[in-house]
């Protein structure tokens, strides 16, 4: 698919001057703002606490979704335990936390609580390094800290079997990457005015910052999470807060057939990046609505231990009904009580009778060898 006589975006003779209709985009600018006010509103009604809470699990789903959208499974509870370390939050006991879970937690963090330092180079490098502490991405061993260089061919984003593989983006190659990601960054930190994008809003500078750089694509990999990282980075700026209520990641892993569709749509096609915006700030606002259920979860737990303040309970019981109120994935049986809680099935099932027989849980409608539990209230 051609778009005059070049294939792909930085093939443009304008590149990287990009174009957009900002008067097409002022509609759903101003109704994500609104979405972004109605919530921050609400936070303000909470108090510190429950902010606070509010934050570490929408930091947790971004950190946990931003690696899903690359196909990567993290484990939550570490996450959350890591990030709740950092940030100060108690949530008790606290999981244990590989060096890869902390590596990605650094990036996020470093995004956001500082998100009105300079992007550089070093800095990229870093949040490189971080996503890759042993120098490896699966088996193969790539460059950390540093661009890429093309030594086993052009960077491309393909899919299929070998053989019959489909190429979806060519990524511009090795040798342009210092001038490239010079002007992005110049940019970026709001030296460039040349282009005409000095002064443009900021939610959509976001957008556009994810656009270029996973078409820079300037690194062996982690190149997604690296984009989503400076899109939280602007977009933090942007709030005039470094805490997080909202996981723009968490709604594009929702919505990643249609991210991935939009993403080589545009990058096949001209410089005008309109459709992109306006497909970055639809999705912008669903993960805005969708922060709202996170505050409400929030409240709910809050609620929850207020009312059983009282009632005596060992770790484990403690650790599994915080579980069941973040929102437990599957059905709890005895056996994965036991395997999380890391306990004998007979402890297992006694913990569970003993919280049954005080209405803190309940069967759910099935039985037999199918018996699971739920929170009762």
């Amino acid at each position: 698919m051609k778009s005059g006589d070049y294939l792909y975006l930085w093939q443009d003779a304008d590149w990287p001057h990009w174009r957009f209709d900002l008067a097409a985009l002022a509609g759903p600018l101003a109704d994500v703002s609104r979405a972004q006010g109605l919530l921050m509103g609400r936070l303000r009604d909470v108090g510190m606490p429950l902010r606070d809470q509010a934050s570490l699990s929408a930091l947790t789903e971004d950190v946990v979704k931003t690696s899903a959208i690359e196909g990567e499974v993290l484990n939550v509870e570490s996450v959350r335990s890591s990030l709740a370390r950092r940030i100060g939050v108690d949530i008790g006991a606290l999981a244990p936390v590989d060096r890869h879970v902390e590596g990605v937690v650094e990036m996020v963090l470093d995004a956001t609580a500082n998100c009105h330092s300079p992007v550089t180079r070093d800095r990229l490098f870093g949040w490189h390094a971080a996503l890759f502490p042993t120098g490896y991405s699966g088996m193969s061993r790539i460059s950390v800290g540093a661009w890429r260089t093309d030594a086993d061919g052009p960077m491309q984003v393909v899919s299929g079997p070998i053989g019959r593989q489909r190429v979806h983006f060519e990524a511009p190659p090795a040798t342009r990457l210092e001038a490239d990601t010079g002007a992005f960054l110049a940019w970026l930190n709001g030296a460039l005015q040349g282009a005409g994008l000095y002064a443009m809003p900021p939610l959509l500078k976001a957008g556009l910052a994810h656009l270029w750089f996973v078409t820079l694509h300037p690194f062996d990999d982690g190149n997604g999470r690296i984009a989503r990282a400076i899109g939280d980075l602007l977009l933090a700026r942007a709030d005039g807060s470094p805490q997080r209520f909202y996981s723009l990641s968490a709604q594009i892993q929702r919505e990643r057939n249609a991210y991935y569709a939009i993403l080589e749509q545009t990058q096949k096609g001209s410089m005008d990046v309109t459709q992109w915006l306006a497909w970055f700030l639809a999705t912008l606002h669903r993960a805005v609505d969708q922060a709202h259920g996170v505050l409400d979860g929030v409240l709910a737990k809050t609620r929850y231990w207020q009312r059983w303040a009282a009632e005596p309970l060992n770790e484990r019981q403690s650790r599994m009904l915080n579980r069941l109120l973040d929102g437990f994935e599957g059905k709890l049986t005895t056996r994965k009580w036991a395997a999380i809680a890391k306990c004998s099935p007979d402890t297992a099932l006694r913990d569970i009778t003993d919280l049954l027989n005080r209405n803190l849980l309940r069967k759910t409608d099935a039985g037999g060898r199918s018996t699971s539990y739920q929170l009762a209230d």
